[in-house]
């Protein structure tokens, strides 16, 4: 051997060739490592790029066919890796430089295929739109007349322009939020309906911009040709354009209307307070009128409670209480939700002469509203909540506010001081939200379980009209500003200055220096072009408690931040410009600093002096470390700490004892042990705990927006499962994620795994070991018996869900649970890219899935068949005609399932009558689905009546589909897309 290398030297002689040659046999090792960086480097964009597809697909878009494409490669790739990996195990000295020359080859593709990963233009496309949105609204309350009127113009040929009118509160939007709804299900004549909030500030570009979003099309820069490019698009289309809350007359073509012209199919209908509005726009006017006398007192006494008319001498005040309300719907409902409840005859009648005092002192029908529902809000009685209420004002007109949000503004603030903990202020702000919506002051719902709340544009200006005398407010906010209010419109006893969401650009004037003395909060978030900020701004803002500068593209911070000393929350979240901070060593009151998402590159000076703090959110990519000893002196007041990309020590984060919200990094499974044994028990209320090495270096932040319920989850990455100490499983842990652990065959052999008996969401991806979920021959694994949501993701050696073993023997003395107990509260199964798998489940484990919802199960390419059953289950079921009864699957989705022969064995029905969405795709081989369907009183099949969607491949593919009962196919394929 001691001649190879000299003989390697001598062989370099005779050409390039043979040079390569002998580069293949020395360097296999090296290029075998360099290869396996590679396809680690495709994996994570692989992973990126589901997340992306899995996003848009949430959206209704398309995935485009090369995204699918690139998958396909991706995995290909992996497959080939597993055979070089295999070859490289086994290889001759003389078959190296062979081995070596594939290795180098498939460097070449494995980088030219992760850079056609990409996809700048985004992983999907538009799918078919919708015609319109349904709108959440309340029932309507006479109106029925101006309703009908509306409905025989839009559904005519002789009115195209339609003007709705009447005072702010009289029931406007509500009526065509109803029209809206109409439209969508009743009528088929129209291709779009287009609802579209003008507001009092009218701004053509972003008019525009709401319009084309509906109908999901971009817009040019240029206001001219933005104009010229909508009215292409709308010409082509019959559509109903509402626009909601019109001020003042704007010509239609500016915007890029078409004129609803006769016969064209085009309308366009709008709400608005001034009907001298409605008639410069060659509407064709509806008034609105005032709610009659009994339809007044029908809406009244819906919200107060019909129970009132059970107080004996009580009709004869609310009577005149509703004549008060003026036949305003808004009014009714405020005032009535405010005196809910109230049951002494005194308060009634005090009611009553308070409302009447109003009324006389004012003159203006605006005026009039405002001191009617003022009513409301004084009758609020706590003046916190008052300013709770008033603080709302702030955010532009019409504008979703997230509740969790409104309430760290509110906490900011000092609104909810007091409070010991912050969940105890989380729950005091639920209430007075709640407090707000009953007395109809808010109104709140969800949307993509995210809680909002919304203030209606007149209550909205009854806050600005409170705030128009004493310490005032300035809103000008979502105006799209281009700069900042000139020094001469900041009055002097300016309380709250709100420009957020605005398009303020560049450098605000070197010398501006508005004199703000009792200036409190200033908020000019949400505006992105905002570059720079003179020193001089903050001069004469002695007592600014609350900046926010979130959201926009400052660069630097002014010196003059540090002389704010009174500051209480400063808020740079998402400033990703942001590269330094000032000292803020001065701030020693500080409760509230954001750093999430900037650009800092080192953690600001005097830092470790904010001994205040109880609220502190750092990530930062281009941050390196934390310094060690920085949290510890934080530790007297802090009660959130979100820290992204940086690894702490289980040492110091474990000094922070008043600590209830925690999202951070643990580098390893000791630094995370050495954490939960110093804490003996007293686990955070909330936390998210990644622990372990990767190329993330970050913990999932938690989302503040689910703060009413509580977030837990730990997520191992790298780690030895199987040495995991049971001590590191937290109480009530609900959400466990285990990634690229690979020491472990299945969680039976996972020690902390059996403490996690509250287990509701488990996670396990990328983990190469794993050949099953659960061993039921060996001891009891109680955790899945409540495990809710299952996903399994990209498990390459994954055989099976649950090995039975002896559990199934009629003589066992196991104490494991059984086939019908295991994921018996399951809700959600998610099997991706798992490669091995044949059979999902066995035939006795489906039959326990009483509480599925979803199943999606997909690109698991060697799946053959969903439910397997044994020789003597087949025996049993010959013959046919047994259903298997799945009473709350709402989705099954099949995608790429190349080997896929059968759902279930023949004989066999699954009965789901709840399913709502239905997707096979790309299953070539399967031939039959199983569903056994709702049957009518002649015998006939009906779809499940929840039924919605069925997605397939292609039509030729279910034509040539099997079913069990005749008709099927004919009853299911109106819902084929």
């Amino acid at each position: 051997m001691e001649l190879v290398g000299p003989i390697f030297e001598v062989i370099k002689c005779f050409g390039s060739p043979t040079s390569r040659y002998i580069d293949h046999h020395r360097k296999l090792e090296e290029n075998m490592n360099d290869l396996r960086r590679r396809v680690d480097d495709v994996n994570t964009r692989k992973q990126d790029l589901e997340l992306r597809k899995e996003a848009e697909i949430r959206c209704r878009k398309v995935v485009k066919k090369e995204v699918e494409n690139w998958f396909e490669d991706a995995r290909r790739v992996n497959t080939e890796m597993e055979k070089i990996e295999m070859k490289f195990q086994v290889v001759s000295y003389f078959s190296r430089a062979r081995l070596g020359k594939l290795v180098c080859q498939k460097i070449e593709e494995v980088e030219r295929i992760y850079q056609q990963g990409s996809f700048p233009e985004g992983v999907a496309v538009e799918g078919p739109q919708p015609v319109g949105v349904t709108l959440p609204t309340t029932n309507l309350e006479g109106e029925m007349d101006v309703k009908e009127k509306i409905w025989e113009y839009l559904m005519g040929d002789e009115v195209g322009m339609i003007g709705v009118c009447g005072m702010g509160g009289i029931g406007k939007t509500t009526i065509m939020k109803h029209i809206n709804n109409q439209l969508l299900r009743e009528s088929g004549q129209f291709e779009k309906v287009i609802w579209v909030t003008v507001s009092k500030e009218c701004n053509i570009f972003k008019l525009q911009e709401d319009i084309a979003n509906s109908m999901k099309e971009s817009l040019l820069a240029d206001v001219l040709e933005r104009a010229t490019t909508l009215k292409n698009v709308l010409e082509r289309k019959r559509f109903v354009l509402i626009l909601d809350d019109v001020w003042k007359h704007f010509p239609l073509l500016d915007v890029g209307i078409p004129a609803p012209t006769l016969g064209t199919g085009r309308k366009v209908v709008l709400t608005s307070r001034s009907i001298e509005v409605c008639k410069s726009m060659d509407c064709k006017v509806v008034k609105v009128q005032p709610l009659s006398g009994k339809e007044s007192k029908s809406l009244f006494l819906d919200h107060v409670g019909r129970n009132v008319l059970q107080n004996q001498g009580l009709e004869d005040i609310i009577n005149p209480i509703v004549e008060q309300c003026g036949g305003l719907p808004l009014a009714i409902v405020t005032i009535a939700s405010s005196m809910k409840g109230v049951d002494e005859l005194y308060e009634w009648r005090n009611a009553l002469n308070e409302l009447e005092e109003r009324i006389k002192s004012v003159k203006g029908s605006d005026i009039e509203i405002f001191e009617r529902l003022k009513f409301s809000y004084d009758r609020l009685g706590d003046a916190n909540i008052q300013s709770c209420f008033l603080y709302c004002s702030l955010y532009p007109e019409d504008c979703e506010i997230r509740s969790a949000e409104l309430i760290e503004n509110w906490i900011d603030e000092g609104l909810l001081d007091g409070l010991k903990t912050r969940q105890a202020m989380y729950d005091r702000g639920h209430s007075i939200i709640n407090k707000l919506e009953n007395n109809c002051l808010l109104e709140s719902y969800i949307d993509d379980f995210v809680d909002l709340v919304k203030m209606h544009d007149v209550l909205r200006d009854l806050a600005l009209y409170i705030k128009s005398s004493g310490p005032q407010f300035m809103v000008k906010a979502g105006m799209h500003m281009e700069e900042l209010p000139g020094e001469n419109e900041w009055a002097v006893n300016l309380e709250k200055v709100s420009l957020m969401r605005n398009s303020i650009f560049g450098e605000i004037p070197p010398h501006m220096t508005p004199e703000s003395p009792h200036l409190s909060t200033l908020l000019l978030q949400e505006n992105i072009g905002l570059r720079c900020i003179p020193d001089s701004l903050f001069q004469h803002m002695p007592v600014l408690k609350v900046l926010n500068l979130s959201h926009t593209g400052i660069m630097v911070l002014p010196e003059s931040i540090s002389n704010l000393k009174g500051l209480n929350a400063l808020i740079l979240a998402y400033c990703k410009e942001l590269t330094k901070l000032p000292s803020l060593a001065n701030l020693r009151g500080l409760r509230k600093l954001d750093l999430f998402g900037t650009g800092i590159e080192k953690v600001p000076h005097g830092i470790d002096l904010l001994v205040n703090l109880t609220y502190f959110r750092l990530f930062s990519k281009n941050l390196k470390e934390l310094p060690e000893g920085i949290l510890p002196k934080l530790s007297a007041h802090l009660q959130c700490l979100i820290v992204c990309w940086l690894y702490l020590t289980g040492e110091e984060v474990s000094k922070l004892r008043k600590l209830e919200i925690l999202s951070c990094s643990f580098h390893d499974l000791q630094e995370f042990e050495i954490y939960a044994k110093s804490i003996q028990g007293k686990w955070p209320t909330n936390f998210s705990f990644t622990v372990g090495s990767s190329h993330e270096r970050s913990s999932e932040p938690i989302f503040i927006d689910n703060l009413k319920k509580l977030q837990r989850k730990v997520k191992f990455v790298n780690c030895e499962m199987e040495q995991a100490d049971h001590q590191l499983v937290p109480n009530r842990l609900p959400t466990l994620c285990i990634k690229k652990c690979n020491d472990f065959k299945c969680l039976s052999h996972i020690p902390l795994f059996h403490k996690a008996t509250e287990l509701k969401t488990c996670e396990i991806m990328l983990c190469k070991g794993i050949e099953c979920v659960v061993d039921l021959s060996l001891s009891s694994c109680n955790a899945l018996q409540n495990i809710e949501v299952l996903f399994l993701w990209e498990l390459e050696n994954l055989i099976e869900l649950v090995r039975t073993g002896v559990a199934f023997s009629v003589h066992s003395t196991s104490h494991a649970p059984t086939p019908t107990s295991i994921f018996s509260s399951l809700k959600e199964l998610y099997l991706k890219y798992c490669s091995r798998i044949k059979k999902l489940f066995p035939m006795k484990l489906l039959q326990a899935l009483q509480n599925l919802e979803q199943i999606l199960v997909y690109n698991c390419e060697k799946l053959e068949e969903i439910v397997a059953m044994e020789e003597e289950e087949e025996e049993n079921h010959r013959g046919g005609g047994t259903a298997v009864t799945l009473p709350k699957l709402k989705s099954f989705s099949l995608h790429g399932l190349l080997k896929l022969k059968s759902i279930c064995s023949s004989g066999i029905l699954i009965q789901a009558d709840s399913l709502q969405y239905l997707e096979i795709t790309s299953c070539p081989k399967l031939k039959r689905i199983p569903l056994a369907l709702p049957l009518l009183e002649n015998g006939e099949p009906s779809p499940p009546p929840s039924l919605e969607k069925i997605k397939v491949s292609s039509t030729e593919w279910w034509e040539s589909l099997e079913w069990d009962q005749p008709y099927a196919k004919d009853v299911l394929s109106p819902f084929l897309h």
